[in-house]
């Protein structure tokens, strides 16, 4: 950790003071807060944070370190993508000297070496609570030596309404091989861990980019997902519109996670809406509507569905306890569904992954029907 002053400012004047410990450079992007306590690896390089200053929530951050990176071209575990995501960081305290039997290397080298600043000694209560009270904000990451009006001028920024979409997805279908059931994973960002979740159940997954021809890929799979990602699902309208031509033509089941739901309920004929703050943590607790059980989710968006825009034929499937946002909607008539937390989520709870299961158990009864 170096000794160089940093400064965060947020678009209604707050400024905060500390010092870096990632590389020393300006960032402007949204500021949003996590409630994990841990999983700072896989929060990290979740693409769903693509153009957003994060802030940690809990006070100490860095005591295990950062596992070796995996070779190039794989989806290992711990990562949820091949870099990290997010435009900075900011924590209350970091702890530099780390212990865990698979680190080699500190959360503070892993930041230098990619570039992106943090800031540790800000008081992250008080800017949670301001962020609570005022919403989410733009924010302004940059050296304290630097003058404000200089740093926006300077500052890397991210276009989110196209850029923030085309950097996060691949540029071409990647195919996983696995079992004989053929997944088509539909990547707007999605996290590693939903192709894994899939892998381990047996299916061959096709990962395609959301621009690519859907219609044709999906002829050949037995399953579709609709993955998580970042932004706005509005500035998806071509997506909207070849899901909206997959749910009048495609027969088999569809899933969508996280923004996959919002992609749906728009496709569908619904609508969706900002919120104030968002839903990003690992402690978010929703019920099923149709069973009425209760889970404890993993959850990174800041849209939700309107729950009185869906059309007739479809029905809300999970709420938030906590605020009440709708947390997944499905079909009445057909096998389509979605969530609006993470059931592949890693660390973090793991009480909805039998969504998984039952995804794929649907899958292999329809590719035998």
């Amino acid at each position: 950790m170096t000794d160089t002053a940093m400064k965060l400012v947020l678009e209604d004047g707050t400024e905060m003071l500390g010092h870096a410990f990632g590389d020393v450079s300006a960032v402007a992007g949204e500021v949003v807060f996590n409630t994990g306590m841990t999983g700072y690896v896989e929060t990290l390089t979740d693409p769903s944070y693509k153009g957003q200053i994060l802030v940690t929530t809990y006070p100490l951050v860095g005591s295990y370190g950062v596992p070796a990176p995996r070779e190039r071209g794989t989806i290992a575990r711990p990562y949820e993508s091949d870099r990290i995501q997010v435009l900075g960081l900011v924590v209350q305290q970091y702890v530099e000297r780390h212990s865990h039997h698979l680190a080699t290397r500190s959360l503070g080298a892993w930041l230098t070496e990619e570039g992106v600043p943090a800031i540790t000694g800000i008081d992250t209560r008080t800017l949670t609570r301001r962020l609570r009270e005022a919403g989410t904000m733009q924010g302004w990451l940059f050296p304290a030596s630097m003058p404000l009006e200089e740093a926006k001028g300077r500052a890397r920024t991210v276009e989110m309404k196209d850029e923030v979409f085309r950097s996060v997805a691949p540029s071409e279908p990647v195919t996983y091989a696995g079992g004989d059931l053929k997944v088509l994973l539909v990547d707007t960002g999605a996290k590693d861990n939903i192709a894994r979740s899939l892998l381990e159940r047996g299916a061959t997954v096709v990962r395609a980019p959301y621009h690519a021809r859907l219609a044709e890929l999906a002829l050949g799979a037995d399953g579709i997902v609709l993955g998580n990602g970042p932004g706005d699902p509005k500035d998806l309208r071509a997506l909207i519109e070849q899901v909206r031509v997959l749910l009048a033509s495609y027969r088999r089941p569809i899933f969508g996670v996280c923004l996959g739901n919002q992609i749906l309920a728009l496709a569908a004929g619904g609508d969706t809406y900002k919120l104030p703050y968002g839903h990003r943590g690992v402690n978010q607790p929703v019920q099923d509507l149709l069973s009425r059980r209760c889970y404890v989710t993993s959850q990174n968006h800041g849209y939700a569905v309107r729950d009185d825009s869906l059309p007739a034929d479809w029905e809300p499937w999970f709420v938030n306890i906590n605020d009440g946002t709708n947390e997944g909607i499905r079909s009445r008539l057909k096998p389509v569904f979605s969530v609006q937390f993470h059931p592949e989520a890693s660390p973090g709870p793991r009480d909805t992954a039998y969504l998984f299961d039952d995804f794929m158990r649907l899958v292999g009864a329809m590719s035998r029907s």
